[in-house]
């Protein structure tokens, strides 16, 4: 079954609002075997909207319109959705009783504009709206369905899964999809293609599918599989994911879109450790991240913030010797950064950070995007130099998951930390 994803609005057209409603339905389509054709972003205008629906692909036949129901005299599309399907407005009592009830539950006077979002297409089936008055309406014509729901998001989360979703399933049969994501991290695409591509080719006849999906420190590896045997599809993948993980066991993290920080959270919890941060490029993002996550007062202590030479020297015990003649991008400094907040704040584990992010400040021995990390625990200390880019936001972002990378191995038994 083929789709096609509509959305209006100016706002997303001139990029003051981001089009997050293509992507949820898109991941929600996808696991329930319909397939997107096509995504379109269009103006609030009737001409563009008129158009949108006469060149809608023949062999489409879902077609989701999301935007442009709202009380203003901007919200056009059921007037134009009702010059499209030949059929006209009228005052729906019902909606028109939810509509007023919504209102008083919240103390709010209700306009006449209000009141005017219960006059709806009389030839389409109205789809209930619990969480705001712009009602969703499901069209037929040609053989393809048509529905238009509000672009406020929570609202079209709630009109897609309660309302479209059940009339979807009633009317289709619809394959089993079974995806498995294997996320990885501290190894770039190609690389990671080169390493399994026997592995890639042995997926051919089992008929699965895989794509990557690469972000600023992450490759996720995605197995997907169809049919009617449920059992027998996810026993196939799952059994192709753990071969993946055989072969490059020291990289992945985790499974399906689980976040390295929440991975590490795990870690800590089962482990019982408790982790504090030293941090100088990345500037508390690190302790962010893994606060970020809930239950984290059971195992982040604190962090120390050391941007400046002098506070690395105050706070965290760095000498001055070796900040003056190794640089405070250094393993000499981060070394003593990652002990020193360890033995501070008295935690299992410290995590230390140096480096130049950019997008100025780089030397020729010591370019933009060279950063250091030390693990510090009871075992001993580990460091490694990495080198990244020259964009500051990605430096940050990359320098932070290495060190996220390097707590995960240590807990899992992959990283070795010496005395």
């Amino acid at each position: 079954m083929f789709t096609e994803l509509i959305t209006i609005g100016d706002e997303i057209l001139i990029g003051q609002t981001i089009d997050t409603n293509s992507a949820w339905m898109a991941k929600e389509l996808n696991a329930m075997g319909i397939s997107i054709q096509q995504i379109r972003s269009i103006k609030d205008e009737r001409s563009a909207i008129l158009d949108a629906l006469h060149t809608v692909p023949s062999d489409c036949q879902l077609v989701l319109i999301t935007g442009g129901l709202g009380p203003t005299k901007d919200d056009i599309t059921k007037h134009v959705l009702c010059e499209y399907f030949e059929t006209k407005l009228i005052r729906n009592e019902e909606v028109l009783e939810r509509i007023e009830t919504y209102f008083k539950q919240r103390g709010r006077a209700i306009l006449e504009s209000n009141r005017k979002q219960a006059d709806l297409p009389e030839d389409a089936i109205i789809l209930d709206n619990y969480l705001g008055t712009a009602s969703g309406m499901w069209f037929e014509k040609n053989n393809k369905i048509y529905v238009s729901m509000p672009g406020v998001p929570y609202e079209m989360k709630g009109i897609f899964s309660q309302e479209v979703i059940p009339r979807l399933k009633e009317k289709f049969q619809f394959p089993f999809v079974y995806h498995k994501t294997m996320m990885t991290e501290g190894i770039g695409e190609s690389f990671l293609v080169e390493i399994i591509k026997e592995w890639e080719n042995s997926l051919i006849e089992e008929h699965i599918s895989v794509a990557y999906l690469p972000s600023p420190g992450i490759v996720k590896v995605r197995l997907t599989a169809s049919g009617t045997e449920a059992s027998d599809i996810k026993r196939k993948v799952d059994q192709k994911a753990n071969e993946l993980r055989k072969i490059v066991p020291t990289y992945i993290f985790g499974e399906d879109d689980i976040s390295l920080e929440r991975a590490v959270a795990e870690k800590l919890l089962h482990a019982n450790f408790t982790i504090s941060t030293a941090e100088s490029c990345t500037g508390g993002n690190i302790a962010q991240l893994l606060t970020s996550i809930p239950g984290s007062s059971n195992y982040f202590l604190g962090s120390i913030v050391s941007y400046s030479n002098e506070v690395k020297e105050s706070e965290l015990g760095v000498k001055k010797e070796d900040l003056t003649n190794y640089g405070a991008v250094s393993e000499k400094v981060v070394v003593q950064m990652a002990k020193s907040v360890r033995e501070s704040l008295k935690t299992d584990i410290g995590i230390a950070t140096s480096g130049v992010a950019g997008p100025d400040g780089g030397t020729e021995d010591k370019p933009v995007g060279m950063v250091w990390i030390a693990i510090s625990s009871k075992d001993g200390v580990y460091a490694k130099k990495y080198q990244f880019e020259n964009d500051r936001h990605r430096n940050i972002r990359r320098a932070s998951l290495a060190a996220l990378s390097l707590v995960y191995r240590y807990l899992n038994g992959t990283l070795e930390i010496g005395s």
